[in-house]
């Protein structure tokens, strides 16, 4: 043991130096993560709800490939704030997504591309019953997101149905957009409906070139709006 009578002596701990890039460094990564979770906040979703051709069948990699997918793209070129749902489903008539639209809109939606009736159609559905059931899921996405854009992609039948049929079936989409003033795509396959080299074996499903041109259809009505 020392003597308790001894005397020490008192050191000052010396401060650390000042180092002026590692503050800069922090402050960086203190405004970068702030304007990360900024985005994210202010982020809103588009959701993609259609059938088969949405949801891009045939296709080796639709994740990738589907028209959806490549908009995506397009919006993050764009640098927008928007994330990109795929809600198609193989086989979907419109009162099946009727059915569906429910759950869809259990997650916020900003913008629903609605793209449906194409089986309908080639199932020789009454038009009458298609609009009926088009109408029914605008209600409810106007009804659970007031504020959300909706844009109606337009379908058309081939001759083999008939011209009356085909005519009436047409004619219901824009009906449909002007009454509850929607944003329209006239046609979603436009310059790939029919186009053999666009479309898979089937004469149905386009290609991932046929994809890519439906891509820029509905980019030209979707980019203004986001």
């Amino acid at each position: 043991m020392g003597n308790p009578h001894q005397t020490h002596e008192t050191r000052e701990i010396e401060p650390m130096p000042f180092n002026s890039r590692f503050l800069r460094l922090w402050l960086f990564l203190g405004l970068a993560w702030t304007a990360v979770h900024a985005w994210a906040a202010d982020e809103k979703t588009v959701v993609f709800f259609g059938d088969s051709l949405t949801a891009g069948l045939g296709l080796e990699d639709p994740a990738s490939d589907a028209y959806p997918a490549l908009i995506q793209r397009k919006i993050a070129a764009a640098g927008l704030p928007w994330r990109v749902v795929n809600a198609g489903l193989s086989g979907e008539t419109s009162a099946g997504g009727l059915r569906r639209i429910d759950w869809i809109l259990r997650q916020q939606v900003g913008m629903l591309v609605l793209a449906l009736g194409g089986n309908d159609g080639l199932r020789g559905i009454d038009p009458g019953l298609t609009h009926a059931n088009l109408q029914g899921i605008i209600d409810k996405v106007r009804a659970k997101y007031p504020a959300a854009t909706i844009v109606l992609a337009g379908m058309m039948m081939p001759p083999s149905m008939g011209e009356d049929y085909v005519r009436a079936f047409r004619d219901l989409y824009p009906a449909l957009a002007e009454k509850n003033h929607l944003a329209f795509v006239p046609f979603l396959l436009e310059g790939v409906g029919g186009v053999a080299e666009l479309n898979q074996a089937d004469g149905i499903h386009p290609t991932v070139k046929g994809h890519a041109i439906v891509a820029e259809n509905v980019w030209k009505v979707l980019k203004p709006l986001l």
